[in-house]
């Protein structure tokens, strides 16, 4: 009984760990949430033994019985994790031995720590991707039917946060769809180029056991084996990966969060969110501020660090496995927990906001947005150079604005002032509406693209 707590190499040591390197070394606190895949890993792996029969059937059904019981005592949480064994592989494999005794110590044929842990993490990466997937498909909806509900109010776009053409709000919302399409592509290409099983690698050098990877790889829903042991073990890309793509993600997110937080302003004033979206002032009783849009913009710097830890964590490695590899896990699961929360709040934002249509209406006006339409109008009716028609427009701008009016404020006597022989058509050009309606090239913001668009989109997400 005195040897219960010592650690599977203690038998090389004459020492016992130091208590504070204990404690650093640690790492079952973190990657005790890949128990799942960890257990499935050996059960696998058990079965491949047996299939080639390095060990015997009954053993191995022992083996994978003990896994089972494990894996249940976990999820109903009477499974004691102990920091003396390190990680989740040392916790499972102590317990094995006590439900199973001696025979535990056969799973560990043909593999180490070093080919587990990454098979575990692969796996958890590639599940927890495909719920990354799912959740931004969730959003992706929440802005479709925002989208329809809102085709044809009419805002301002902006270049430079100053007002530059008219668009359509749903205009504005699809360009965050197509953002958040590029995100899941992101993961979905993250999880097919990483899709190769480190089992059976070792510890960097392969194994003389007559093992068959091409079993567990499928066994485990991979679609081929790693090819280089070394490469394996050293491997950190699929991690780097998808921190890359959760950080592109944030960004995405915060761009969102930000205009949201500027929009719903008393300056701009553009739109409008529900209270259960907001929160209140501990001095100023009027206060209504939208913290979870702020607080998801913050956690975008947080994803970006941890990306950053794991590029200088890497760079500095020669082959094969380190430790410095363990803190890998942290900066993931990090990742993850902060990308969901984040999108499932902004999920909330999107299906509790409130555009103010008359004031986005307003503002279109502001700013002589559709001084480029004058110009265009010059080019396809007077038979001149875009440069020659800017120009012009440029003068009726000018003219506007010592006088203090809007462009669609204009009579068409002041107009001609600017250009004599113009048609009084050329009016219908400072309607923000019609404005809207000309852009009809692929990909603009004409109400009968957008029709177009969000069908296509509303059947692609489903």
């Amino acid at each position: 009984m005195k040897n219960k707590n010592k650690t599977v190499w203690s038998a090389r040591f004459k020492k016992s760990t130091s208590k504070i390197f204990e404690q650093i070394g640690t790492s079952i606190d973190t990657d005790k949430r890949l128990f799942e895949e960890d257990i499935l890993g050996s059960i696998i792996h058990t079965q491949m033994l047996v299939k080639q029969k390095i060990i015997k059937n009954k053993k191995g059904k022992k083996i994978i019985n003990g896994l089972k019981k494990i894996r249940n005592e976990i999820r109903k949480n009477r499974f004691s994790f102990n920091k003396k064994y390190e990680d989740i592989h040392l916790n499972i494999e102590k317990r094995l031995f006590a439900i199973i005794g001696s025979d535990a110590g056969y799973l560990h044929i043909a593999r180490s720590r070093n080919d587990q842990v990454i098979t575990d993490f692969k796996l958890w990466i590639k599940k927890s991707s495909k719920q990354i997937i799912k959740d931004l498909n969730n959003l992706i909806n929440s802005f479709l039917r925002k989208s329809e509900s809102n085709i044809e109010t009419i805002m301002p776009g902006f270049t430079h946060l100053k007002n530059a053409q008219p668009i359509s709000f749903a205009h504005y919302l699809l360009a965050y769809v197509e953002m958040f399409k590029r995100d899941q592509r992101r993961f979905s290409s993250n999880i097919n180029y990483n899709d190769e099983c480190p089992l059976g690698v070792g510890a960097l050098a392969g194994t003389s056991y007559n093992i068959d990877r091409n079993f567990t790889s499928k066994k485990l829903g991979f679609k081929k084996p790693t090819d280089n042991s070394i490469d394996t073990v050293a491997d950190r890309d699929f991690a780097l990966d998808f921190l890359s793509a959760a950080s592109i993600c944030a960004v995405h997110i915060s761009r969102l969060a930000e205009e949201l937080i500027i929009w719903n302003s008393d300056i701009f004033k553009l739109i409008n969110f529900d209270d259960k979206m907001l929160t209140g002032s501990s001095i100023m009783p009027q206060k209504k501020n939208p913290d979870p849009a702020e607080l998801i913009r913050g956690r975008a710097g947080k994803s970006f660090g941890q990306l950053q830890a794991m590029l200088t964590t890497m760079k500095g490695l020669p082959l094969s496995y380190y430790k410095d590899m363990q803190e890998d896990k942290k900066l993931v699961f990090d990742s993850y927990d902060i990308l969901i929360e984040s999108i499932l709040i902004t999920n909330e934002l999107i299906k509790n906001l409130k555009p103010n249509k008359q004031r986005m209406l307003a503002l279109s006006n502001e700013g002589y947005t559709t001084s480029t339409d004058f110009a265009d109008y010059l080019v396809q009716n007077n038979n001149m150079s875009f440069r020659e028609a800017y120009k012009i427009s440029a003068k009726l701008v000018n003219y506007a604005e010592k006088k203090r009016k809007k462009l669609n404020e204009l009579k068409f006597n002041e107009v001609k002032k600017i250009k004599s022989d113009l048609d009084k058509s050329v009016m219908k050009v400072f309607d923000v509406k019609n404005s809207v309606n000309l852009k009809s090239s692929h990909g603009g913001t004409a109400i009968k693209n957008i029709k177009k668009m969000i069908l296509k989109l509303k059947k692609e997400f489903k």
